[in-house]
């Protein structure tokens, strides 16, 4: 099994192509609404292909010291649940409070599941969320790209910051799994 295998559109360099994602999304400031879109798009599909071609056996196979694919799966899912909400309030209440999470702490509560519970319903909440936040994404005007409030760990968030970080969060964590296979 070696390194990485090669999934979907994924290379043996996945994680280079989400870092390449969010820079050209911030790219001098601009951002083309429907390349954004359609990047964010890609990405839903592209962490699906990888989280969907798991054997029972690499669900729970980790690198030392990281998450198991099982943990990720959970993880992006509830991370989703989180953008979810963060999208529409920076949308609907420019100025908003942005709450940050204990992402480690939720993978390791024994009631979240994040070691044990079976992944169908993470992947079915995964992708109700982005479906929904994608037709969001595709109504923006320009000028809401600029909306902000304020993250709790991470100062300023804008609309533009949340979807250059969404848009290479599933990215990231697809090359995370394949990683550990």
């Amino acid at each position: 099994m070696g390194g990485p295998r090669e999934i979907g559109a994924f290379s043996k360099f996945p994680y280079d192509r989400a870092v390449l994602l969010s820079t050209i999304l911030l790219f001098n400031g601009g951002m083309d609404l429907k390349n954004a879109a359609d990047s964010y798009a890609q990405a839903t599909t592209e962490f699906l292909i990888v989280a969907n071609q798991l054997s029972d056996a690499e669900l729970d196979r980790s690198n030392p010291g990281s998450w198991s694919a099982r943990q990720i799966i959970h993880h992006v899912a509830d991370s989703e649940t989180q953008s979810y909400a963060r999208l529409r309030r920076l949308i609907a209440e420019p100025g908003t409070q942005i709450q940050g999470y204990d992402e480690a702490g939720w993978g390791e509560n024994e009631t979240l599941g994040y070691k044990d519970l079976p992944i169908a319903q993470s992947l079915e909440v995964f992708k109700a969320v982005r479906a929904s936040s994608l037709e969001i994404i595709k109504r923006l005007k320009p000028n809401q790209l600029d909306n902000s409030g304020t993250h709790s760990e991470q100062g300023e968030y804008t609309v533009k910051t949340w979807l250059a970080t969404y848009t290479s969060h599933p990215l990231e964590h697809a090359a995370q799994i394949q990683s550990g296979l």
